[in-house]
């Protein structure tokens, strides 16, 4: 139902795509797709797979990797600009409260039984933190995608 459609959205700005390929001239392109890879990048290995939880402030743990897997980035046409996130999570709010902290439900188990519980989460950031050290490499960027004329 509606994952469909937001993947649909999504997809449709990744950089390859040839709308975005129209919307976009190919120095500006090539360099607001590096940054984003550049961005996504840092971000996903930042989320390291371990057990148990990080501490707060620091970029979460992955337990089995759809944090990590759903980072993606895309052309804002609305803005001109990438944009870089997590993307595709069918229920709930996690990443974001992962990266700004807040409330989140959690289910426990105990004894075959499970319970709901509302608990508060510190914000362990990972897009922030993310884009803070690409931010020195992102000029770099910019500078390679012209050609002198």
């Amino acid at each position: 139902g509606d994952q469909r459609v937001i993947d649909m959205r999504v997809k449709n700005l990744f950089f390859d795509r040839p709308a975005v390929q129209r919307a976009i001239d190919p120095a500006r392109r090539r360099a607001l797709s590096k940054a984003g890879a550049f961005v996504r990048q840092r971000a996903k290995t930042s989320i390291r797979k371990r057990r148990g939880t990080s501490r707060p402030g620091q970029p979460p743990f992955a337990h089995e990797g759809s944090l990590r897997r759903m980072v993606l980035f895309g052309y804002d046409p609305r803005t001109e600009s990438v944009v870089v996130g997590p993307v595709g999570f069918r229920r709930g709010n996690a990443p974001s409260v992962l990266e700004f902290g807040g409330r989140a439900t959690v289910v426990r188990r105990r004894g075959g039984k499970r319970t709901k519980q509302a608990v508060r989460i510190a914000a362990r950031p990972y897009m922030r933190p993310a884009l803070e050290k690409e931010a020195p490499n992102l000029p770099k960027v910019w500078r390679n995608s012209v050609r002198g004329g």
